[in-house]
């Protein structure tokens, strides 16, 4: 675990050494900022329910409420940055299309954003993409290009698209008009619960976070922000306490938290906003997934889980009976195995 609220602190006072030196360039939005941008996209997207959880109070002291993401359009948050991005396109922007490369809740989000705004959206795909999640997407209107076998390859597919058909690029996290678009979740949070004590956020490559934390800081600087990754793969945490963006050897299996190197914006949102990231193995985050399911009656994707586990692993430090929210930021879970059994 490392804070950062004192390292930020120390950055702030007149003629200090910065123990970090902040990533540029720098993003900060408003609360208006968010206003804004909840307002453009509102026709779009639910206004998620925050849940009272008393399984989850009882186990950990606090007063526990969930931020259901899972119910949100396309499974995730991740359609609130490209409908951000998307109403912020010029004519000719929209005209030409866009690219992005995922296998998951981002390829439906763009996909499904873009259908929305009328604008032609290009998904690549690994070519052992699932097939569900293949379909999913090609059901919100995106078109699948299947290449390569990791990531990386998809990814140089929707590069040489950019070059050679004029496609804007949407990129998954580094992005000022995702990073507000994801910020409204925060925005809902404290317009549903304006006393809250501190909110647990997963961490990927950023992009949910960067937004959250702004939105809730300038809503109440005290607001405790705390930011949860795998163990298996900790790229924002590593780069926090080095003080520049690390690429790490990232071996979690957990798709959502599955990130070699965060953004650069991002990055330097985290430092400024975020007070402390925790981290835990991809087996406690797993055992958390089923723990929802089971004791929340919700479908919760691995990345979603993260801020359960780490509350339910004494992870989250604030006084017994704060008033804490866990971000589910996603129910997309693969039942792709399930499919295949054979029932007698």
């Amino acid at each position: 675990m490392h804070s950062l609220a004192k390292d930020r602190d120390r950055r702030q006072l007149p003629g200090a050494i910065p123990l970090f030196p902040l990533a540029s360039p720098m993003l900060s939005l408003t609360l208006r900022d968010f206003e804004d941008v909840r307002a453009r996209i509102a026709p779009h997207i639910a206004h998620t329910p925050l849940l009272t959880s008393r399984q989850l109070s009882e186990r950990t002291g606090f007063d526990a409420r969930l931020k259901a993401e899972v119910f949100q359009r396309v499974g995730s948050y991740k359609i609130r940055g490209p409908l951000n991005k998307f109403a912020l396109m010029s004519g000719e922007e929209k005209r030409r299309g866009v690219v992005c490369s995922s296998a998951g809740n981002h390829a439906q989000g763009v996909a499904l954003a873009a259908r929305i705004h009328g604008i032609r959206a290009v998904i690549c795909m690994a070519e052992n993409a699932t097939p569900a999640k293949i379909a999913a997407t090609r059901a919100y209107g995106g078109e699948i290009v299947l290449h390569g076998t990791i990531w990386d390859e998809a990814n140089e597919k929707a590069q040489e698209l950019v070059r050679t058909e004029g496609l804007t690029y949407i990129h998954p996290f580094d992005d000022a008009q995702l990073i507000a678009g994801q910020g409204t979740l925060g925005l809902e949070v404290v317009q549903d619960w304006p006393d809250l004590d501190a909110i647990v956020v997963p961490i990927g490559g950023g992009g949910l976070i960067s937004g959250v934390s702004m939105a809730i800081k300038s809503h109440n600087p005290k607001v405790r922000v705390i930011g949860v990754e795998s163990s298996d793969g900790p790229a924002m945490q590593r780069s926090v306490q080095s003080g520049r963006l690390e690429t790490i050897d990232c071996r979690t299996i957990i798709d959502g938290l599955r990130v070699k190197r965060v953004g650069e914006l991002n990055f330097s949102v985290v430092q400024r906003y975020v007070d402390e990231i925790v981290t835990l193995p991809d087996a406690e985050i797993f055992e958390a997934m089923l723990w929802v399911m089971e004791r929340c009656k919700l479908v919760v994707e691995g990345a979603a889980a993260a801020p359960v586990a780490a509350m339910l692993h004494g992870l989250v430090k604030v006084p017994p009976g704060s008033r804490v929210v866990a971000v589910l930021s996603g129910g997309n879970v693969n039942l792709d195995p399930l499919r295949g059994l054979r029932w007698n």
